[in-house]
């Protein structure tokens, strides 16, 4: 009996961990991007569809749906989705391969599918299915991933999804995302560091030659490059090609510049005006560097910078390897894309269009994204705190 007591005492002081602090962060920058995507789009969708609130309705739409989602996955023991990992993968392939026939083409570039009044992104899908096909293959292998066989499996899994994106649907980063989430989930569970500092080093010593046999080209034959090139010489020299590639990054500084510290006061940019391109997309951090000034910006920054934590603390805390491996996946597609769009607006890398996660408009992206959120609930819930 006594026995029996001790153990219903211990099970009373076992409960399950609900991160709101994880939850608090995704809400608070749901609803700044609602205010910026307003903000920044008001005006053009007053010009092009006489409805000042066109985007914040659409995008509010996709969060509402994402916040569903969301909640529905949290609800869902994680492993469940285990046994979906080969078909994510495929279907992942499918739609991608889908835009060939059916894509609908948006500035110069082919990437969405339309099902009914929704549109989808495959690149989206993309991202999701392979985080949890990675972490399915990861813990299958076990300590396999250690020999180089098994280590160089687990990075060339993602290449074709990469390659596709990349060529089917002209979507450079989101292929350097997927594959950026295939090395940080192998980093997590392989020990061996030196073979990541190479294949560092190797990708640096790649993108320089790039640039520099870019460069070469340029100063012999410009017309023979495409339209990636154009946008390298742009990004080394803004001003040479200002009517051309090189005009959103200028704007984007002129914004982020003209800010100054406190910014111009929420709504009062001039950059949004017809004179930035994308600003409710892409270029978004530009526009709340605008009207918030550095200090909105860093914010912004810090937001991002508490949210990864949180996915470190789950990660850290999470009852098995599977959990832990998705909770990095998440983690490293969403740290991803934030340098990257931040490393874009502000001139640091070449132009490359990009979302910023939760605050740009786009109703794939904050849908998938929320999917996401709700696995890495799932994970937290599985965390049991003790009372000793």
């Amino acid at each position: 009996m006594a026995q029996r007591n001790s153990s219903r005492r211990r099970q009373s002081n076992s409960e399950n961990f609900m991160d709101y602090s994880l939850l608090f962060i995704v809400l608070f920058l749901l609803g700044f991007g609602l205010v910026m995507v307003y903000s920044t789009s008001s005006y053009e969708a007053n010009l092009d569809y006489n409805n000042a609130a066109y985007y914040l309705k659409k995008q509010l739409f996709a969060t509402i749906l994402g916040l569903i989602a969301m909640l529905v996955v949290a609800n869902i023991p994680y492993h469940f989705w285990e046994r979906f990992a080969v078909i994510g993968y495929l279907v992942s392939v499918v739609l991608i391969l889908l835009i060939i026939p059916f894509g609908h083409e948006s500035h110069g570039a082919k990437r969405w599918l339309y099902i009914g009044p929704i549109s989808l992104q495959p690149a989206e899908v993309a991202k999701l299915c392979m985080i949890l096909f990675l972490a399915s293959m990861i813990c299958t292998m076990g300590k396999q991933i250690r020999y180089r066989k098994g280590f160089w499996m687990v990075l060339l899994v993602p290449m074709p999804i990469a390659l596709m994106l990349w060529k089917i649907t002209q979507n450079m980063s989101s292929a350097i995302i997927v594959v950026g989430i295939a090395v940080l989930m192998l980093f997590v569970s392989c020990p061996d560091y030196k073979r990541f500092i190479l294949l560092g080093l190797a990708a640096v010593a790649g993108a320089a030659a790039v640039v520099f046999v870019i460069v070469q080209m340029a100063a012999s034959q410009v017309d023979s490059l495409d339209f990636r090139g154009a946008r390298i010489l742009a990004w080394l020299d803004p001003e040479a090609y200002a009517s051309g590639k090189g005009f959103q990054t200028i704007q984007a500084l002129y914004a982020i510049g003209s800010g100054g510290v406190l910014g111009k006061g929420l709504g009062a940019s001039m950059q949004k005006l017809g004179f930035l391109p994308e600003a409710q997309n892409d270029m978004i951090f530009s526009i709340i560097c605008e009207e918030l000034g550095l200090f909105g910006g860093f914010a912004v920054i810090i937001m991002f910078i508490m949210l990864i934590w949180r996915f470190m603390v789950i990660a850290n805390n999470a009852p098995d390897l599977f959990g832990a491996l998705l909770v990095v996946g998440v983690l490293g597609h969403i740290a991803i894309q934030v340098i990257l769009n931040i490393a874009v607006v502000t001139n640091t890398i070449p132009n490359t269009g990009i979302s910023l996660p939760f605050i740009s408009y786009g109703g794939s992206s904050v849908m998938f994204l929320l999917i996401e959120i709700g696995l890495v609930l799932s994970v937290a819930r599985g965390i049991r705190l003790k009372d000793l």
